[in-house]
Parts: C-alpha cells; structure tokens; sequence
C-alpha cells in the first residue's frame, strides 16, 4: 500500500484490511471480490491481486509461511526487487537494500547523482550503491532510516538540511545544488480521453459490467460505456458502445454527471447518462459479467473510484427526489 500513497491515506485501508485477512490463510481463503473491495479507492489494483495470488502461493507451495530465503521469496507473485529487499531486510534480518522513491532521492542527493532517475543505467548506480551500503547488522533498520529520511527531511522541494543528521555526508548539500536533485525529465503530457457511461435503468434496477480479466481495472465493476469517438456526440457514443457490450438498444435520457479522474498513464472524462434499456437480456463478451442491482445493493461491488463518484451522485439524486415527493412545495 505505501508503494503508492502516503501513511496518513495509507494506515487506514491497512488496518482495516488486516482485520479482515489476518493471516496468509485467511487471505488465500478470500474471494477476489473481496479482496478488491476491501482495496477499494487505493487504486494500482493489480496488486491487490499480486497480493491474493502471492498469499494462495504460501500455502499452496510453502506451508503456509512466508518464504524467509529472498531467491525463494522472489518468485511470489508481484515481488519486485524493492518488495524483496524490503520485507526480507526488515522481516528477517538479510542484508538487501530496499531502493523506493524516498531512498532513491536521498542516495541521489548524498551522491550528487546528476543524470535523470529515470534512465536504466542512473538506476543501476543507484541500486548499486544501495546495495554497497546497506549493512549486515539490523538492515532493515538501515532501510526504514533512509526511506523515513527521505519522508521527513529530504523531501521533494525545499528539503530540511540543516536538520539532517546526514548532512555531512551529501555531495548535493555541500554543492549547494540539492533543490536540483534529483534530475528528472520533464514528464510528455498525458493522453485525456472522452468516455460515455450510461446509469442503463430497468424496473428500478441499474446494469452493472465487470471489467474482464487483463484489462485495466480488471475486475472491478463499472457502469457501462465507453471512449467517444471522432465526431461522435458523447449521447452517440453511449447508445453505440451499449449495442456493442451489451447488445441493448438503449434511449438516453438527462445527463448526471461528469467524472474527471487521473490515472498513471491517462486521464479520463467520464460523461454520464441516464438511460432506459428495453426488455431483452443484456448479451456481453463470453467474458464478462453482468447484473441487474437495486442503487443500494450496488455499494456491495468493488468500485472504481470514478465511478463510487457517479455511484454518490446517484445516491444524492434520488435522496433530493425522495425530499421533494414528500414536500413537494418546499413547505
């Protein structure tokens, strides 16, 4: 969890995830269902899933325990070189480095790194001297100092070296040039995509799609639709993408929201409808899924975060009617 967020947002979803998986078993026993919900809103949920599978492979392969040999522990699934080095520094004492954003900034600064972080051959150096400096006594000590050092002192912009016990030991400091470090490229601007989704209504029921294995968010559920095309008006492109998935001839009614969200690679305007689909069952891919669901039976489902927005929306939508039904005149 911390790979991708902050402590304060992170130590939530932990703990509330623990409680419910409390050991590799209890995880292995779970459903992806509710692997993915309880992950829900942290977004990266392929390692959620990284996760269930790594914990089915523990009691599967290794009795149950968590692998303490790091070659061994290597080949679980979603085990990187910085998750290796990290839990097996920390949890049993092997000395490997545990190279994450903090510590590579910090590494970079204490060595006046001055090549792009993102270059392969910058992030072998780094490895490298990782690797040389990281001690055989308490090396996960060694790991969490450097990366909370980063956390707290040696930060982004404006890091706080008059307070750094390390101080005299970075090249950056001593140059005056540690604003400058690390060096990064300037990022190409994301692709922005227009996406029609339709809230599709049937006998007070919505239509709900699972996202199909290997595919982004794949098994989250979604409110159907999809990327507008060229020349096509966002209430065509929501008729033609549910003949397409679904194979329903929808009627699109009143907008209700537009959702912006952001992701690593892209970011997404999903425009959402309304709509009315007729009697017929909804025919998708061999691989997919769907269901019919009553509004508050669909916070069961694990979400994306874009659309636990259009699921909100909907919530205060049909709570300002229920209101106005019961005080028609504002009285």
């Amino acid at each position: 969890m911390l790979q991708q967020t902050q402590v304060p947002t992170a130590l939530p979803y932990y703990e509330r995830f623990i409680k419910q998986f409390p050991t590799p078993a209890a995880l292995a026993r779970a459903s992806d269902h509710a692997v993915l919900k309880a992950w829900e809103g942290l977004g990266y949920y392929r390692r959620a899933g990284n996760l269930h599978a790594a914990a089915k492979a523990v009691i599967r392969d290794h009795g149950g325990r968590v692998p303490d040999d790091p070659k061994v522990f290597a080949q679980l699934p979603g085990v990187g070189r910085y998750t290796c080095g990290a839990v097996q520094s920390i949890a049993f004492g092997h000395a490997r480095a545990a190279l994450d954003g903090n510590a590579v900034r910090v590494l970079a600064r204490w060595f006046a790194v001055g090549r792009p972080i993102t270059e392969a051959a910058t992030r072998r150096r780094l490895w490298q001297l990782a690797d040389s400096l990281v001690p055989a006594s308490a090396p996960g000590d060694w790991n969490q100092a450097i990366m909370e050092l980063g956390s707290r002192l040696c930060t982004p912009r404006s890091p706080r070296c008059p307070l750094c016990p390390a101080r005299r030991l970075c090249a950056a400091a001593k140059r005056g040039i540690q604003d400058r470090i690390p060096v990064k490229r300037r990022r190409k601007p994301i692709p922005h995509i227009e996406v029609g989704a339709g809230i599709i209504w049937r006998r007070g029921k919505v239509l709900m799609c699972k996202r199909p294995a290997g595919k982004m968010l794949a098994g989250l559920w979604e409110f159907p639709g999809g990327k507008q095309r060229k020349g096509e008006t966002i209430r065509e492109c929501i008729r033609r993408e549910l003949k397409e998935e679904c194979d329903l001839a929808v009627t699109v009614g009143k907008h209700l929201i537009d959702v912006t969200h952001t992701y690593s690679h892209l970011k997404v305007t999903l425009r959402c409808y309304h709509c009315r689909a007729p009697r017929g069952r909804a025919k998708l891919h061999a691989s997919a899924e769907a269901r019919w669901l009553r509004i508050d039976d669909i916070p069961t489902l694990p979400l994306p975060a874009a659309d636990l927005k259009i699921l909100q929306a909907l919530g205060i939508e049909r709570e300002t009617a229920v209101r106005a039904t019961r005080n028609p005149r504002g009285r």
